[in-house]
């Protein structure tokens, strides 16, 4: 059991801090951050020298049976004590957070020295890769180390299950409450590792074993931490997610309003404040378009403001009937009639021939009090709007033959 789920334990575990070594690398200030990296790397070096060929291999190394023991679960002390700094991190203020941190992890390294010593004490002789704990459950020096070891880690897991369902009721963020619970979940599925190990030696005192649940304890073990993980690394990949979709819709609507956008500047130069970087550079720098497209929004209804005096009273009626005629209504009716006075608008600009008496844009009547609400209009708009051809009359201009896909 122990050599199937802790290679897929460390999977998960190196990715965790091979995401997190990506955004450690832009802000090492954030304590927070470092410690989860800190756990995470901590936690896959425990699973990866736990691996049988490795136990033997590390253990052929020093020359000594069993290291892998005190080095693997030196590690998971680690782990413990910087994931409730993290929890101390994201729950109380910097100063304090500080100081409980730095007393976490001066705790974890007097365990890590004390599990040292007694290890030395014990001096195994045979090497146990597989049933180390319940093999030795009879030898005092080993029964002190698992009461140092598991009591320690009982009590962490304890008090990460208490803090993190705590803080989930409290959580502002959903993907941060479910992670948190994830947390207290897998805490307490740990709980059955370490009371497996406890009662081993207890066992040996008292005359019962529990031998025939050794790989179960491993089971308890490694998926109890590989939610704890996954419930911490969860925000971390919500923002990722979120942010790679910002990233991506961004680009596409710029992509989108390009057409409709391209020509209003091509009927009035002076909407343009700023010339554009071409969209393609930003792709291959794999940076955010996120200033270019509210520019280009911004320049789309000063382009609107410059053909209003362009707008035809009889072309928004004669486009409003036909467009109800293909079935629109609300938003999309309002964005159809929009895009087609605007390509009306640009046929009179470019023969001088501004109306008597300008008429209002099918979309003044819309409630877009949001960037997101305005972004979806426009795209709407952008999805019907055909530009004009030389041809086009100016008295009176059909709906474009675009009827495009609303967005």
């Amino acid at each position: 059991m122990k050599d199937i789920l802790h290679p897929l334990c460390l999977v998960i575990a190196g990715t965790g801090f091979l995401v997190l070594l990506r955004d450690l690398r832009r802000d090492r200030r954030d304590r927070a951050l470092v410690a989860l990296a800190a756990a995470f790397l901590a936690s896959a070096l425990s699973y990866a020298v736990s691996i049988t060929w490795v136990w033997v291999r590390v253990d052929g190394f020093f020359g000594v049976p069993n290291i892998v023991v005190p080095i693997a679960q030196s590690f998971v002390i680690a782990v413990l004590a910087l994931q409730c700094s993290v929890i101390a991190y994201w729950s109380k203020p910097p100063e304090e957070a500080r100081y409980r941190s730095r007393k976490l992890l001066i705790t974890g390294g007097v365990v890590i020295v004390g599990m040292a010593v007694l290890f030395t004490l014990l001096t195994p002789a045979t090497q146990r890769p597989v049933d180390f704990a319940t093999y030795y459950a009879h030898d005092p020096f080993y029964q002190a180390y698992v009461l140092l070891y598991f009591g320690t880690y009982t009590a962490a897991e304890i008090y990460l299950a208490r803090a993190c369902w705590k803080y989930a009721r409290n959580a502002s963020t959903r993907s941060i409450a479910v992670g948190l619970r994830l947390v207290t979940v897998g805490a307490i599925i740990t709980l059955g590792y370490s009371g497996i190990r406890i009662a081993a030696i207890v066992g040996a005192e008292v005359g019962f074993t529990v031998q025939h649940l050794n790989e179960f304890a491993w089971a308890c073990g490694d998926i109890g931490a590989t939610l704890t993980q996954i419930g911490y690394f969860l925000p971390v990949l919500a923002i990722r997610a979120r942010a790679l979709y910002t990233f991506a819709y961004e680009h596409y609507s710029y992509a989108r309003l390009d057409r409709l956008w391209a020509a209003l500047v091509h009927a009035d130069p002076s909407i343009v404040l700023i010339e554009p970087t071409p969209q393609r550079d930003y792709l291959r720098k794999r940076e955010s378009i996120h200033f270019p497209l509210i520019r280009r929004r911004t320049e789309i209804r000063d382009g609107q403001v410059a053909l209003r005096p362009y707008l035809s009273s009889a072309v928004r009626t004669e486009a409003e009937a036909c467009r109800r005629q293909e079935g629109l209504t609300g938003e999309k009716l309002a964005a159809a009639v929009t895009a087609d006075q605007l390509r009306h608008a640009i046929v009179l600009l470019g023969r001088g021939k501004p109306v008597a008496e300008p008429a209002d844009f099918a979309d003044a009547a819309l409630t877009l009090d949001t960037v997101e609400a305005e972004q979806a209009h426009l795209l709407r708009v952008a999805s019907f709007f055909a530009a004009p051809g030389p041809e086009t009359p100016s008295d009176s201009l059909a709906p474009s033959a675009n009827h495009g896909a609303s967005t």
